[in-house]
């Protein structure tokens, strides 16, 4: 089937996200190898790529276990000479700084671009970290796309420059950018492969001991000198001067590009200001700012997250003696959530002295909250009411980064801490020691693979007291379905190998394992029970397949509906304790959703005199 990311034409223009959008600029770029691990809002461009294509014909394509593995096999094939892109949210960085660094020091020759997506705002993240502070660390050029047309067209530019310079590039996009839609003009495809660049075998350079490593860092600080005249004459710097060549400017960068323009045409107050935009944002191009501050008498700079391109910017005047005044995060501008058109009209009202231009905000209900919540027929809810059945709070529970984080509501209250992936049982056991609790850990199937396996083992090699419930749904549910190394064989088809899961937690030396049914609520309250007699590391494999994995690729469950037979106090315990999104009342009675059940049966062993089940149909 035709899809145009793989076969539209020069000049050609599509309605793209901006996901999509990186997808065109890397296979117009020739891309060779693309890994990742899944995490929101990068998700979809793994996801497109694998969609599209991904066996060989184009480019190959992997999920890996986690960033830091993604990144090590991406670097490997740009070491090889082939052009790799590397996906990743921005916490997922964290994973993968350590090849991350010691390859901007080796080089790679074939070209190696790492997508960061980052999360201003807290829309699916644990922090707001700005990694703009990894490309100044680790010294990589950076490229900020703020429309659909520049994210393909950075990427393809990204590419240029990582081959140019055979050092990593980073690829900073943030959550607008990647969910944002717009037309997208195409460039051309390759119309053979491109090139792999030879590899010339050379320990002097691709083994960093520290005698290497001393030469190459020499090596990499006159690349980022060449990286900055790139900058210098970067079509992605814009400046727009007025006719009338006022002395005020705006200095901006990412998405914040597109806030600042809204702003200044609503308000008619183009000519009231020039703007220097920064799409090539890491190394700052000197010369352009420095002309720039020298044609102003005060600067407003903005950007989104942390201070620095004002910081950048100050120390661009400094060095250059200019008086320019300068002013950035402030009371208006801060560090913290994303920036917005009224936002900044605010701040350029303040800037420019106008009086302010704040909009009025309607009267607005009280409405009722909704939180995230677990998906009705989520089989992690069965396993959470019963370990809060078993242990009650006695215990402290230690959570992970899933689906299953969503466990610390009311009623379940199953997380009362958590750290970052595969957290769970490190964070759990450094709990238990100091605390002298029971501690129950939470992880799920994708989260073990990505960094729960070596929490486990130093869990048993030290002898650690933990309960550790491995919650398998069967997939990588929260982000979007994506393949891991425990979904069943028939789904990963013949590219991947099933790895089980018992057989590792045994491999690792864990000895008081259980394997149960997640819905069978007598079976997992039975191997918790047993658990809570017990001291060391104790396993609790509970399988059930995300339900709407089930019913969108395993075409399973869904036949059956629970109804509500009786209304008594064992209804409302039901109602109280499992709390699932497809209880209702109706008429101040109690009742189920059928739209919303799945059928798991797990209310009839709550409260069996209670509930039955229906057929559909």
């Amino acid at each position: 089937m035709s899809n145009p990311l793989l076969d539209g034409k020069r000049d050609e223009c599509h309605l793209l996200l901006g996901n999509e959008a990186i997808v065109r600029g890397a296979l117009e770029a020739g891309v060779h190898v693309v890994t990742c691990y899944p995490g929101t809002p990068s998700s979809e461009v793994p996801d497109t790529f694998r969609r599209i294509g991904g066996t060989g014909s184009r480019y190959l394509m992997q999920y890996s276990v986690n960033e830091k593995v993604a990144m090590e096999v991406a670097c490997g094939a740009a070491l090889a000479g082939g052009k790799a892109l590397v996906t990743m949210k921005h916490v997922g960085v964290n994973v993968a700084a350590d090849p991350l660094f010691t390859s901007a020091y080796t080089g790679l020759p074939g070209g190696l671009v790492v997508l960061s997506a980052d999360d201003p705002g807290f829309h699916s993240s644990q922090n707001e970290q700005d990694n703009r502070n990894y490309a100044r660390a680790a010294s990589l050029p950076c490229f900020e796309p703020c429309s659909a047309q520049e994210a393909k067209d950075m990427t393809r530019e990204a590419f240029r420059v990582a081959r140019e310079l055979e050092q990593p590039v980073l690829l900073r996009t943030t959550t607008r950018v990647n969910h944002m839609r717009g037309a997208v003009r195409f460039g051309d495809l390759p119309a053979e492969p491109e090139p792999i660049v030879e590899f010339r075998r050379n320990p002097m350079r691709f083994v960093p001991v520290p005698a290497v490593a001393k030469v190459r860092h020499k090596v990499l600080e006159e690349n980022m000198a060449r990286a900055m005249a790139i900058a210098e004459t970067s079509p992605f710097t814009m400046e727009t001067v007025p006719a009338c060549q006022p002395d005020a400017g705006i200095i901006v960068s990412g998405v914040s590009r597109n806030y600042v323009s809204d702003a200044l045409e609503a308000c008619g107050w183009q000519d009231r200001v020039r703007v220097l935009e920064l799409g090539m944002t890491w190394p700052l191009p000197e010369g352009r700012i420095r002309s720039f501050l020298a044609a102003c008498s005060k600067v407003l700079v903005v950007e989104e997250n942390d201070p620095l391109l004002e910081t950048g910017v100050r120390v661009i005047a400094q060095k250059a003696g200019l008086g320019t005044a300068i002013t950035g995060k402030g009371d208006i501008l801060t560090i913290q959530g994303e920036y917005s058109t009224p936002l900044l009209t605010e701040a350029l009202a303040d800037f420019l002295g106008e009086a302010p231009r704040r909009r009025a905000t309607p009267a607005v209900p009280d409405l009722p909250k909704r939180p995230p919540n677990l998906c009705a027929g989520c089989s992690h809810r069965a396993v959470f009411y019963a370990a809060r059945q078993t242990f009650g709070d006695e215990a402290v529970y230690s959570s992970d980064i899933g689906c299953y984080t969503l466990g610390m509501l009311p009623p379940l209250r199953c997380a009362d801490f958590l750290f970052c992936m595969g957290s769970s049982v490190s964070g759990g056991s450094g709990f238990a020691m100091v605390a002298k609790r029971p501690v129950v850990a939470f992880i799920g199937d994708s989260t073990f693979f990505h960094s729960g396996m070596t929490g486990l083992a130093n869990a048993v090699f030290n002898r650690m007291d933990v309960v550790l419930v491995i919650l398998d749904n069967g997939t990588t549910a929260m982000t979007g379905h994506q393949p891991n190394p425990g979904m069943l064989q028939d789904q990963l088809g013949d590219l991947c190998v099933h790895l089980d899961i018992e057989s590792i937690v045994r491999g690792l030396g864990v000895t008081q394992i259980r394997k149960v049914k997640s819905f069978n609520l007598k079976s997992v309250t039975r191997a918790l029970g047993e658990f809570r007699e017990m001291t060391g590391v104790r396993v609790l494999i509970a399988e059930e397949p995300c339900a709407l994995y089930a019913r969108r690729a395993l075409h399973k469950g869904g036949e059956r509906y629970a109804v509500v037979a009786a209304q008594n106090e064992d209804t409302r315990r039901c109602f109280d304790t499992f709390a699932c999104p497809a209880f209702c009342r109706r008429n101040g009675e109690y009742a189920v959703d059928e739209e919303l059940c799945t059928g798991c049966g797990v209310c009839l062993q709550v409260a069996p005199k209670s509930f039955k089940l229906a057929q559909r149909g």
